[in-house]
């Protein structure tokens, strides 16, 4: 069987790496820009750097600063008027999952034609899309360097997961420095939103030598920095980690695609607006107990990445180890413990469940579900227990 490996012609790493972006503008013969990001991120003074380093090297820019967290369809369409307004030939993407995906969705459409909606599931385009260059300034998503756009589709309360080699930046651009006024509840969510990616990809039947390398190497930064990072927003060496963790956790997915976390967590932030971070924190565990009916060996390996000795362990307390680790390293970062605390409600599992079934990311779960399976899932998630002995 043949595999794909995909990611970024080029990726900036490490501070400082943001300064090096209109050379590589200006090297592509790129003229305008449409800047999309968050209102709030349009107004820090990480973005105004950006802005000022545009304009001193006279690159020309529009800033549509609608993108909002779980991007709509709605927010897609409304940023393709206004790039074909202002005539913008490329497109920047600044802030974290969000305006990375909605500015994927602007850059699909702007050279595809029709709705987002059009593209939703897995190579449906025709065409690239136009330059996009993705500035991060959060440590989860890796939504910079991905094939995956996640957009919501407001009508039916889904979210839509378009899976296009054609929405990949051209440029992805990881500087810690950028990411140091994140708060520590955003940076715990998205630190577990990349440990997410890692183990998911680890344990997904696309796997290959070469994700499960990178998902490794993820999993090991991330147990070893997201607490020091949560503690110490300013504690650059953290942070310059988890954006190394979460790019590692991007190269694994981005090929060996996700699982039923995401495939539920998808569900839970289009019905509910819920933080896409937290939901995968949430859910993690639980999956993995279900998925622990084939995937044990790997668990424990993911133990040991964790750095619980597991060379006394058999497969099945060695996956036991792995699904408590993870637990504790939700504890340790406050994330909520339980659905029910985001106010999920079991009235919904129904239709919850039959849209996760529906998710192309379940597609590469080492183990296929059924309804009942997934309401099961969702039922243990609401109020979760926690015990490290």
């Amino acid at each position: 069987m043949s595999y794909t490996f995909f990611m970024p012609n080029v990726s900036l790493m490490g501070p400082g790496c943001v300064k090096k972006i209109a050379e590589e503008i200006t090297s592509r013969g790129l003229k305008k820009a449409l800047i999309v990001c968050g209102k709030r991120s349009s107004k820090s003074e990480e973005f105004k750097g950006v802005t000022d380093l545009l304009k001193e090297h006279n690159i020309e820019y529009v800033v549509y600063a609608g993108s909002q967290p779980n991007p709509t369809v709605t927010n897609v369409m409304d940023g393709v008027d206004i790039l074909k307004e202002n005539d913008c030939d490329f497109v920047i993407s600044y802030g974290g999952g969000s305006p990375h995906d909605c500015a994927k969705g602007i850059a699909l459409v702007a050279t595809n034609g029709g709705n987002i909606k059009d593209y939703e599931g897995i190579n449906k385009s025709s065409k690239p899309q136009l330059p996009l260059i993705s500035i991060n300034t959060t440590a989860g998503t890796a939504s910079e360097m991905t094939v995956f756009s996640i957009i919501t589709d407001e009508e039916r309360h889904v979210k839509m997961a378009i899976v296009d080699k054609n929405v990949t930046p051209i440029l992805a651009v990881n500087d810690p420095e950028l990411m140091v006024s994140m708060p520590k509840s955003l940076t715990a969510a998205t630190g577990m939103d990349a440990l997410t990616h890692a183990v998911e990809a680890y344990v997904s039947k696309a796997a290959t030598p070469i994700t499960d390398a990178c998902a490794q190497k993820a999993i090991e930064l991330i147990s070893n920095n997201l607490r020091d990072a949560v503690k110490d927003g300013n504690n650059i060496e953290a942070r310059d980690m988890m954006a190394y963790a979460e790019y590692l956790a991007g190269m694994a997915f981005n090929s060996a695609s996700l699982g039923y976390v995401h495939a539920i967590a998808h569900q839970l932030g289009g019905f509910y607006n819920l933080p896409h971070g937290v939901c995968n924190a949430i859910l993690l565990p639980e999956v993995q107990v279900f998925n622990s009916k084939v995937s044990k060996n790997k668990l424990r390996d993911i133990a040991k990445f964790m750095g619980v000795d597991t060379s006394n362990m058999n497969e099945e307390e060695g996956a036991n180890a792995c699904i408590k680790a993870i637990r504790k390293l939700s504890k340790d970062i406050d994330i909520p413990l339980g659905l029910r605390e985001l106010g999920v409600k079991e009235e919904d599992f129904d239709t919850l469940a039959d849209n996760a079934l529906k998710d192309a990311c379940g597609l590469t779960n080492p183990i296929q579900a059924t309804h009942q399976d997934i309401k099961d899932i969702l039922t243990k998630s609401m109020d979760t227990e926690v015990e490290f002995a």
